[in-house]
């Protein structure tokens, strides 16, 4: 009696509960609490503050509040077990008691924090399933505890219509993942073919917008982090903040805000600041406020970015239409989920999947925008070709009536270029053995003055010791012709045992022989020095006048050691004046002809009988001549037309230059003279040089 009283009770106090058939039962008709303060199921029971909805899907907004749905149902269906099925998978924590009266007959834990494995069916939809009494009325007190958007549509049947609900959801996620799998690839395909990093851009925000709808729907936990609660908490903001970062750098690249609006341009920056600010508080501090302030950006944004898309399109910048329209589609999508979610318009289906279907249809649009653009440069090349073509035949008559005065320039050109080639080849010549000659004349003149002191100080020696050893003779004598009268004849006898010991006589013989030697090897030397100093001349860059007796003599000296012993070496020299020249560069003459010489005698020494070179010398009136002529194998005509050439020799590889004589021959030129060469084969040769006693400038480079 008292069960049936309590019933009847029951019965009283619900008004219009919720039947329960064996169809889907929308749960549309609910009463709900807010408390900022955590309560039991029991204080939930007692409350007097449910506040009851009729057909509402209301929002409760993002915050930290906490909110409690009551349901009353009467189960009328042929089954206990129900599946109730809430179509808001970003919920964080949800409790819910099943209660018959004041009494819980049942709990149960959901949420995207709860553990996947031990979700009724797995998936990323929120599902309780149920054990409910038949014909008893009950109540469903449902608590729900989420950062995000608290928005709860449920719907009660048994698990064939859950199955389908999910399998409906599956099936158009599936088409949305295939739309961004199959542009993510193809345009991953165009960067690695045109390296355009507008492609690469595309890619990136394709598949950051996959993951931020995934995140948004739930789907990334159920295929990659099933049990991560930071991630089920964050990756919704994360991604979504991600790809609005990334969305500007595709629309500056894409649309060159920098060059078409850059004041506006500037305001990215300062965009780019707030979401920084997002993602920083999202990963270290509030979910909500960060959360929050993605909704109040996303819609200032998209608004923002329309704005710069309009301002360029109407510069003529034809990819700016195809991008108006897709960010136009994706802005009405924005407005209406932040909207839905701020509980400014009411939830329903078409707020629920707006996101996902404007961003597929934004991201299929962009890439109509980034193929219009290609078509567009793919035009712009075109007519640029073409008119690059019609430059080139009118050039082409040009050029054609010009190539008749070309060629003769060309002729003449050739024959001005061929004449610079022999300078600089002359010229390429005289700066190689310059360098080298400066190099020896260096050498030689440090070589002599420092051989010249000790040299001085042993030949200005010899005097005084000439003149010491001839005091000690007199004296030595003395003591030999007293001793022969005054010693005692033991006396004599033992003095002149000693000098026969000491080989007197030889020694006296020895040392004035070894006086004579020393006295001719430093005047030897002497003479080798003053050679050196001669030829080097390295200080001697003006016109002196100069002695070439004195630079044909230092340049024999200075080769006396490569010249075999059976050339003969004839000076014929006549008396010649003081010519005007630089001495070191006529030295370097004389030391290139007889060396030349040398080694023609020097290779032939088997076959000439009596070989030798003649130097002869001769005055004029306004000139003087030098004549150096060998008695060796001569010159055939070939070779002999071939001698004065830069790199013409005819010694072995690395024996020669091919560089002396054609020195030599600019040298004399340089001076104003000439060189004349006689030669015929077996005949010997013999080099003429004329030199003008005076020149008529005072310096030659």
């Amino acid at each position: 009696m008292i069960v049936f009283l309590s019933w009847i009770f029951t019965i009283l106090l619900q008004v219009n509960p919720i039947i329960l058939t064996d169809k889907p039962v929308d749960l549309n008709k609910y009463e709900y609490l807010i408390v900022e303060e955590d309560i039991d199921i029991n204080q939930a029971i007692n409350s007097k503050n449910f506040i009851p909805l009729n057909n509402e899907l209301k929002n409760f907004g993002i915050n930290s509040e906490l909110i409690w749905l009551k349901y009353d149902l009467l189960n009328q269906s042929q089954e206990k077990t129900k599946y109730f099925f809430i179509n808001n998978p970003s919920l964080d924590s949800l409790e819910l008691y099943v209660v018959d009266g004041s009494k819980v007959i049942g709990s149960y834990s959901g949420g995207r924090l709860v553990d996947y494995n031990s979700k009724p069916i797995p998936s990323k939809s929120i599902i309780f399933k149920l054990e409910l009494p038949q014909n008893v009325p009950i109540s469903i007190y449902l608590q729900v505890n989420s950062v995000n958007k608290k928005i709860i549509s449920a719907t009660i049947s048994n698990l064939t219509y859950i199955d389908l609900l999910i399998n409906r959801e599956n099936i158009l996620f599936g088409i949305f993942t295939g739309v961004l799998v199959g542009l993510f690839f193809y345009n991953l395909f165009l960067y690695f073919s045109v390296r355009d990093k507008i492609y690469l851009i595309y890619v990136i925000h394709t598949a950051l917008v996959w993951f931020a709808q995934s995140s948004i729907l739930g789907y990334t936990q159920e295929i990659f982090w099933q049990d991560s609660v930071w991630l089920n908490l964050r990756s919704g903001v994360i991604f979504s903040s991600l790809v609005s970062v990334v969305g500007i750098w595709f629309l500056r690249v894409f649309l060159s805000t920098k060059s078409f609006t850059p004041k506006l341009d500037k305001g990215f920056y300062f965009i780019y600041i707030v979401y920084s600010f997002i993602l920083i508080n999202a990963f270290f501090f509030s979910i909500t406020i960060s959360y929050q302030t993605l909704l109040v950006t996303q819609s200032i944004v998209v608004f923002f970015v329309l704005l710069v898309a309009y301002f360029i399109s109407r510069t003529g910048y034809g990819p700016a239409r195809y991008y108006l329209l897709a960010w136009s589609i994706f802005m009405i999508g924005i407005f209406l989920f932040v909207f839905s979610e701020m509980g400014v318009i009411p939830t329903n289906n078409l707020t629920a999947y707006i996101m996902p279907l404007g961003s597929a249809l934004e991201v299929v649009l962009l890439s109509f925008a980034l193929a219009d653009k290609i078509n567009i440069l793919k035009k712009e090349k075109e007519v640029e070709q073409a008119a690059k073509l019609r430059m080139f035949k009118e050039n082409e008559d040009l050029i054609r009536e010009q190539n008749t005065m070309l060629e003769e320039k060309v002729t003449i050109r050739t024959e001005e270029l061929e004449q610079a080639l022999r300078n600089l080849q002359n010229t390429q010549s005289q700066l190689v053995n310059q360098e080298k000659m400066a190099s020896l004349g260096q050498l030689t003149a440090g070589i002599a003055h420092e051989i010249n002191n000790p040299i001085n100080f042993v030949s200005s020696n010899i005097a005084p010791l000439k003149r010491d050893i001839k005091d000690i003779m007199e004296v030595i004598n003395f003591y030999r012709e007293t001793g022969e009268k005054e010693f005692s004849p033991n006396s004599v006898k033992q003095a002149k045992k000693l000098e026969e010991d000491l080989e007197l006589d030889y020694v006296l013989d020895e040392v004035d022989q070894l006086l004579k030697g020393m006295e001719d090897g430093a005047k030897r030397t002497v003479e080798i020095v003053k050679g050196l100093r001669l030829f080097s001349r390295v200080d001697e860059q003006d016109i002196k006048k100069v002695d070439l007796h004195d630079g044909i003599n230092s340049t024999i000296i200075l080769l006396n050691s490569s010249i075999p012993g059976k050339i003969r070496i004839i000076r014929d020299f006549g008396e010649l004046p003081l010519v005007e020249c630089l001495a070191g560069k006529i030295n370097q003459v004389f030391m290139n002809i007889i060396n030349n010489a040398v080694h023609a005698l020097a290779d032939h020494l088997e076959t000439i009988k009596d070989p030798k070179i003649e130097i002869r010398t001769k005055a004029f009136s306004d000139h003087i001549v030098v004549e150096i002529e060998d008695n060796g194998p001569g010159m055939p005509p070939q070779v002999k037309q071939k001698i004065f050439e830069p790199f013409f020799t005819t010694k072995a590889v690395g024996k020669g230059t091919g560089l002396g004589l054609s020195i030599v021959y600019s040298i004399i030129e340089n001076h104003k003279g000439s060189l004349e060469v006689i030669s015929e084969e077996g005949q010997g040769t013999t080099f003429k040089i004329s030199l003008p006693i005076y020149q008529s400038t005072s310096k030659y480079e």
